[in-house]
């Protein structure tokens, strides 16, 4: 089949998006590290002029929404790209673990789940990311190679566990984030291990916090 190579953008829109990255890039590191921070401390982050990020993002509550969404399209494409695997159900999984843990999705849950209201497409990527999920979990779970009595919304708490370990130096950050996910990965393997204690969170406890109080 013949495909046809995108035409390139012109240099205003090339460096409009250019923009755009580091307008995104600066508020999630702003964001992360203070959910309270002031969409004036993103545009400084950034270098731009205060105007120039209002002209893209109206509010602070529209470039969060934008911040979590683009978390959720990474989160989706690993999960796709899990279930295209076909090696075994064991490395696949590990494997998709790994890569969430490097694309530090969960980050932006940790911080700043309750601090904005999310609007319907939010709410529809995030089921659709949870289905994925639970499709994931659930081959990995079928061929026996996870640890009894686990569930798919055990996995955001790990990955939120992984997301806090956060020192000075980001690449030692990484380091220790995957040194900490070995460990939790040995344990959801133990496939004769003895009952876990209490229940796995509910759906209900999980989203809740995504209420703004």
């Amino acid at each position: 089949m013949e495909t046809t190579t995108p035409a390139p953008m012109s240099g205003r829109k090339a460096q409009a998006a250019r923009n755009d990255q580091t307008i995104l890039q600066a508020a999630r590191a702003v964001f992360v590290a203070d959910p309270g921070a002031p969409i004036a401390a993103v545009a400084e982050r950034a270098g731009v002029g205060i105007s120039a990020l209002y002209r893209r993002y109206a509010s602070k509550e529209i470039l969060l929404r934008k911040l979590c969404s683009d978390g959720l399209k990474i989160y989706i494409a690993e999960a796709e790209a899990a279930l295209a695997d076909e090696r075994d159900p064991w490395s696949v999984f590990a494997d998709f673990m790994r890569r969430i843990v490097d694309a530090d999705t969960h980050s932006l849950t940790l911080n700043l789940a309750g601090t904005f209201a999310p609007d319907e497409d939010l709410f529809r990527e995030s089921e659709y990311a949870e289905s994925l999920a639970v499709r994931v979990f659930e081959r990995a779970r079928d061929a026996g190679v996870l640890r009894p009595g686990l569930e798919v919304s055990d996995l955001s708490m790990v990955f939120e566990q992984l997301a806090a370990v956060h020192l000075v130096d980001e690449e030692r950050t990484v380091e220790m984030r995957h040194r900490y996910l070995e460990l939790i990965l040995d344990g959801l393997h133990l496939t004769s291990a003895e009952p876990l204690p209490g229940p796995p969170p509910t759906p209900e406890e999980i989203g809740r916090r995504w209420i703004v109080t």
